[in-house]
């Protein structure tokens, strides 16, 4: 799995390797293009416009950001798949693209994200968090499992859609708990976080920064993390694995580039993110973003997509699953 660079106590040797590394062994024969298959505003859009500014110095090129949504993100990695493997194309792709896509039934893929596309390193994890409208009583994970046990189906969770990371962190915790709560599915986060603040779904596992405004206004109410670890913006909210053992949901952002990057393109650019990533200024973007810091090789980023895919294949399974 992948090894976590944290900055902290005991993480200076590990840094001070990781900047030394000689991010320019090789060179680009031009500016870079860094595909983005979400929205302007997003996580996603803010997590490339950080990496991109901050890898520039590291392969003396500009990393331009291009914008291409659409497909669940689908059509920039089409894009990066189909271009020239010259080190001057990479892109974002999020964990749903790599590990649930391509085992949900009925999901129709342009690419085939094994072959078409070459994994250079997995960035950053969004801290998953359960939250409740201020409306539901139930404050711990004690209380929703008792409760949810006591009244099947009376509970209700909001999803952004149908097999995305909402749907599949809230069938997980089902099936670990044991509990019958209704899914409610939404086109989108936005429109689920105004209907469980309007009183109408019960609760909802979801992104962290897409909760912070309203959980600052009193709007939700955090109850735990589903996220390995806690964020440090919350540092006393406990997490679901307390109460349900192995319970862990990471829906994480990984750099890949074009099919038949070289090997040396691929190395070229895993040291420049490293060096990138444990950048003070950085580290404190990601915090304030609810983004936490993973990153490792190649090697640690395919195993994380291999055991990902197992894990929720067997969810996606066991829920009746199917793409829309």
């Amino acid at each position: 799995m992948q090894r976590r660079t944290f900055v902290g106590a005991g993480t200076g040797a590990v840094i001070g390797a990781m900047t030394g590394w000689p991010a320019r062994a090789q060179k680009l024969s031009g500016d870079v293009r860094f595909l983005c298959g979400f929205a302007p505003g997003g996580t996603a859009d803010l997590l490339c416009r950080i990496l991109a500014e901050a890898t520039a110095p590291e392969v003396g090129q500009k990393v331009i950001v291009d914008t291409k949504t659409g497909a669940s993100g689908f059509i920039a990695n089409e894009i990066v798949a189909k271009s020239p493997p010259d080190g001057r194309t990479i892109g974002l792709a999020a964990m749903a693209a790599l590990c649930v896509s391509p085992v949900m039934p009925g999901q129709k893929l342009p690419i085939n994200v094994d072959t078409d596309l070459t994994p250079i390193a997995n960035i950053v994890g969004v801290y998953n968090m359960l939250v409740v409208g201020k409306h539901v009583p139930y404050r711990t994970v004690p209380e929703l499992i008792a409760y949810a046990k006591a009244n099947p189906g009376k509970l209700t969770y909001a999803s952004a859609g149908n097999g995305t990371s909402q749907h599949l962190a809230g069938e997980l915790f089902k099936k670990m708990a044991g509990v019958d709560i209704l899914h409610v599915p939404y086109r989108g986060g936005a429109p689920a976080i105004q209907d469980m603040i309007a009183g109408n779904v019960s609760m909802m596992f979801g992104n962290m920064p897409e909760f912070l405004g309203q959980i600052g206004g009193g709007n939700l109410i955090p109850v735990a993390f589903g996220a390995p670890r806690r964020s440090p913006m919350f540092p006393k909210l406990p997490l679901i694995s307390q109460y349900l053992p192995g319970f862990s949901v990471v829906n994480w952002f990984a750099v890949f580039g074009s099919k038949g990057l070289p090997t040396g393109l691929v190395d070229f650019w895993n040291k420049a993110l490293h060096a990138a990533v444990v950048k003070p200024e950085v580290q404190k973007r990601f915090e304030e973003s609810g983004m936490d810091t993973i990153i490792g090789s190649p090697a640690d980023l395919k195993a994380t997509i291999v055991a990902d895919r197992k894990k929720w294949a067997e969810v996606i399974k066991e829920a009746g699953m199917r793409a829309d």
